[in-house]
């Protein structure tokens, strides 16, 4: 089984290619060293593929070209450089599954033929926007055939909807996958820059590195073509497949760079994906035959969450639940997964409704469609899904971290009006100096700042189905 093992958001400013720059590459040293560092990190993950989307490659409104020729090529021409020429084995069987995947989600994707190149004068080549990150990478390691995919004018949920058919595809091959989203910010950051000047640009910049540092897909879907077209974007829509393909990893952002030398933003982020294998869980299964009497917390929330996607309203909380799910108020967490990851979690620290019953409702389809780590979910997913419940108890302040046990407690960092909880008892989390680092990260508070420390234990209701 594949796995996309790493993604990272890389730049193209063909300035930085040193044969190019002559020099001038020093301007951008924040980005190079970044770029290097990725790079050598790539080289440890040892990919087979690596895919690489960009907004530079031949360009349709509803069509998404992935170069199909057995060997893909490209230079520097454009920048005064034809003798940087670069040269891939392009990995032909996955682009063909990549290709077949979408076409059962009703996205057209493919190739070009050469009649039509030669007929519009088209160049199928590498672009600089796939040349620049892949030089990069070449420093470091060689071992890999790629994949090359352009953006279209597809929305942006259809674009994150070919991600996932990219994610398909690649587990069901034997590839170790990187994905790289290339794509530039905001062209119009400065009033002398080539692009010239709009306020928009920093307030794009600003929101695109948040939103990639906070795993705030959510965010970047609901940007308008507006506000695109008035900063001068780059590479969203590059993001935006990246993420798709991400869908349900369990994944970890960091920012290595981020600087506006020429006018024109330079991000450089790492989206690292979970290591641990679950290469062998079993996709779960929906059916009576299955699992005949399901815990009703499990079963509220199930319920909550299916008639929330297909008819698009809450529930009433039902008149044949136990009482003390009428009578008792706490806070829950509703967790969502599906093929054994992650694929939803969200929740109430302390009671905000009238029962726990009206909280497992309202969270089951908040984690459902809300999440901002993932797309919401579709009724054609709703038969993969498997649920889990925790209420909590009361939490208790502490005074230290000794005072914690993964297995037993979860934890409360709190700093002002930040705060950030972690639940007991998660795969991955062996520690507690990872549980409250992990807290520390969600809630956005610095390991240096003044923080405080609570704990509390749940009641985990668990779906038969796990």
């Amino acid at each position: 089984m594949g796995r996309i093992t790493g993604a990272y958001i890389f730049p193209h400013p063909p300035i930085i290619v040193p044969e190019v720059g002559k020099g001038e590459e020093a301007d951008a040293s924040k980005t190079i060293n970044a770029a290097i560092k990725a790079s050598k990190e790539i080289k440890i993950q040892k990919p087979s593929t690596i895919i690489v989307t960009t907004p530079h490659a031949l360009l349709f409104e509803d069509y998404i070209h992935i170069s199909d020729d057995k060997v893909l090529k490209g230079s520097f021409k454009k920048f005064g450089r034809a003798d940087v020429e670069l040269t891939f084995e392009n990995n032909v069987n996955l682009v063909e599954d990549i290709i077949s995947y979408a076409a059962d989600e009703g996205i057209q994707a493919g190739g070009v033929d050469r009649a039509t190149v030669s007929r519009y004068g088209i160049e199928n080549e590498l672009d600089w926007g796939a040349l620049v990150p892949l030089y990069y990478i070449l420093k470091e390691y060689h071992q890999f055939k790629i994949i090359h995919v352009s953006i279209s004018y597809l929305s942006l949920k259809d674009l994150y909807r070919f991600g996932m058919c990219i994610k398909k595809a690649v587990e069901a091959s034997d590839e170790n996958v990187v994905f790289i989203a290339s794509g530039d910010l905001s062209h119009k950051l400065f009033y002398e820059g080539p692009y010239g000047y709009s306020e928009q640009g920093k307030l794009f910049d600003e929101l695109i590195v948040k939103s990639i540092r906070e795993n705030d897909v959510k965010a970047l879907l609901d940007i308008d073509d507006a506000f695109c077209e008035s900063a001068g974007q780059c590479g969203l829509r590059s993001f935006v497949i990246m993420y798709g393909a991400l869908d349900g990893y369990d994944i970890s952002p960091e920012v290595y760079s981020y600087e506006a030398p020429f006018g024109i933003g330079y991000c450089i982020a790492k989206i690292g994906v979970s290591t641990d294998n679950k290469s062998e869980r079993v996709p779960n299964k929906r059916g009576e035959d299955i699992c005949k009497y399901e815990d009703e917390y499990v079963a509220l929330a199930q319920k909550s969450l299916e008639s929330f996607v297909k008819f698009g309203k809450l529930i009433e909380i039902p008149a044949d639940i136990p009482q003390e799910m009428k009578m008792r108020r706490a806070g829950a967490f509703v967790s969502i997964k599906k093929n054994g990851e992650l694929r939803g979690c969200i929740g109430t620290i302390a009671p905000s409704r009238e029962n726990v019953a009206s909280e497992i409702i309202h969270n089951a389809v908040s984690s459902g469609t809300s999440d901002p780590r993932f797309f919401p979910v579709e009724a054609n997913e709703l038969g993969s899904l498997v649920y889990s419940v925790d209420v909590l108890m009361k939490p208790e302040p502490i005074e230290s971290i000794e005072e914690l046990d993964v297995l037993k407690y979860g934890v409360i960092v709190r700093s002002g009006r930040r705060s950030g909880l972690l639940l007991p008892n998660l795969e991955g989390v062996n520690t507690p100096e990872e549980q409250v680092g992990i807290a520390l990260q969600k809630a956005g508070i610095y390991k240096n700042e003044k923080y405080s420390l609570e704990r509390f234990e749940v009641i985990r209701h668990e779906s038969c189905r796990r």
